[in-house]
């Protein structure tokens, strides 16, 4: 389990992000909105370990993350960034399996793990093309298929970080991504998604985090965040908030 206790970063002399904690629970999705600039990003920076806290610590498990070695973290923690990129006319294949490069499983179980990884991001059509031929939409889910196949199939003790991973997808990959997302959840891992899509963050994740101006606003679970009281005060946005009519969650509708 991640979890992180009392956190602080600074950039320089500013404070971007004080006084988070919170624990990634073993199958949950846990989300993480608020408006630019709220800290989100930074967040996801100081959990996966690329930005060292100035005040509280994160922990893996019962250890901190500083004490892990690269390959072991590699292993349990796996994090996709807003923007990731390669300059190389690599395969869909060969970049859905550097995520296998943290363990030692042998070839022919990498290529199951890779094949599976390829139809959970429904990609498996892009096998043996170049990722530069590739849309900005298809390059995201290459990439969503290389962190599940770093940490697949998704167990207890593993935790996936992933910020933004729908934001250059169309209404129907949102979906297949988040209800991917879901299904890895469910087999046991932790999962803590950056969104911004209010209504996305509703149907798929458990809890959310509102942040403000880098600070915790709410912590709850998805029905007791999605309300207009919260949301008014953390996005300035008016909001009707009803039930689904067939799913029960939180349908948020802008006034």
């Amino acid at each position: 389990m991640l979890r992180v206790q009392a956190l602080q970063i600074r950039r320089g002399k500013k404070i971007v992000l004080t006084g988070v904690t919170l624990n990634v629970q073993p199958g949950e999705v846990l989300g993480v909105l608020g408006p630019n600039g709220a800290g989100k990003s930074t967040l996801l920076g100081a959990l996966c370990g690329e930005l060292q806290p100035d005040q509280g610590s994160v922990w893996l498990d019962q250890r901190e993350l500083k004490d892990w070695s690269g390959a072991q973290r590699a292993q349990r923690l796996a994090v996709l960034p807003q923007a990731s990129t390669l300059d190389f006319a690599f395969r869909v294949e060969e970049v859905v399996g550097m995520g296998r490069l943290p363990h030692q499983t042998g070839r022919a179980r990498d290529d199951e793990i890779i094949s599976s990884a390829l139809h959970a991001a429904d990609i498996g059509h892009l096998s043996g093309r170049s990722y530069l031929a590739l849309s900005g939409g298809e390059r995201q889910r290459v990439h969503l298929a290389r962190v599940l196949a770093q940490l697949w199939p998704g167990e207890a003790g593993q935790t996936l970080l992933l910020d933004e991973p729908t934001s250059m997808l169309d209404p129907l990959h949102q979906h297949t991504t988040l209800q991917t997302v879901r299904a890895f959840a469910d087999r046991g891992a932790g999962v803590l998604i950056i969104l911004h899509d209010l209504n996305l963050a509703a149907r798929y994740c458990d809890r959310i985090l509102l942040l403000e101006d880098g600070r915790p606003h709410t912590l709850d679970t998805a029905a007791k965040v999605m309300q207009p009281g919260p949301l008014k005060a953390v996005f300035g946005l008016d909001v009707l908030v009803q039930p689904h009519p067939e799913r029960g969650h939180p349908l948020i509708i802008a006034r």
